[in-house]
């Protein structure tokens, strides 16, 4: 699976078999859900269309990755990720993929880290159990 933006700042490899797809919207200031619940070793393919007039990203990681995420991403000044991250970043219009395997149980967030998005509420809750 490719992402059709060109622009994402991630390039994510194809799915794993068995992963299961998740749309999500990227509207403005906000996801177009914000729960997910799943299984300790799923693999979600979390398929991004960005509807919104401003480029978003999504940053996977429990609440304290968030954090130090959204701090880093104000300090830095600009919005890429480094390839090691669980980001994507997707602009307007356009639509990116980033699978993730929850390899232990908790809570994660699907967090936007463009400058107020975080703050504003803009994170998916990720339960997995």
């Amino acid at each position: 699976t490719r992402q059709s933006s060109s622009d994402a700042s991630r390039d994510s490899a194809a799915a794993p078999a068995g992963a299961r797809a998740v749309d999500v919207a990227m509207e403005d200031i906000k996801f177009d859900q914000t729960t997910l619940t799943v299984k300790t070793g799923e693999t979600i393919d979390f398929r991004f269309t960005n509807t919104g007039q401003i480029p978003h990203d999504a940053f996977i990681g429990d609440a304290a990755a968030q954090m130090e995420h959204e701090t880093e991403m104000a300090q830095m000044g600009n919005m890429s990720h480094s390839a090691d991250e669980a980001a994507i970043t997707v602009q307007p219009g356009a639509a990116g993929e980033l699978a993730y395997t929850f390899t232990e149980p908790g809570t994660y967030e699907v967090g936007c880290h463009q400058p107020g998005h975080y703050g504003a509420g803009m994170k998916i809750e990720v339960t997995v159990e």
